[in-house]
């Protein structure tokens, strides 16, 4: 447990932090997750706006430390190429 106040303190930043990065990182998972879907259906075009969208919030999630910039990379290069991949 926390003796000092600046320990305190941290913990309370910490805890706000945290909650901020969650709400993140949900947001970034549910614009894959409609990527994802928008493949399984086989709608080319309604998969093509998903990733157009997904995109810049990958990138965000990055300018915000919530996730590594190679991470989102790797994230938009495999879904581009699912999406390419459909006839």
């Amino acid at each position: 447990m926390a003796n000092t106040r600046s320990a305190k303190k941290m913990v309370r930043k910490i805890a706000r932090r945290t909650e901020v990065n969650k709400a993140r990182r949900s947001r970034v998972r549910t614009f894959v997750r409609n990527v994802e879907e928008a493949i399984a259906s086989g709608d080319k075009s309604a998969a093509q706006d998903a990733l157009r969208n997904a995109q810049p919030e990958l990138m965000r999630a990055v300018t915000k430390g919530v996730m590594h910039k190679n991470t989102s990379a790797r994230k938009v290069s495999r879904l581009s190429a699912r999406v390419k991949a459909m006839s």
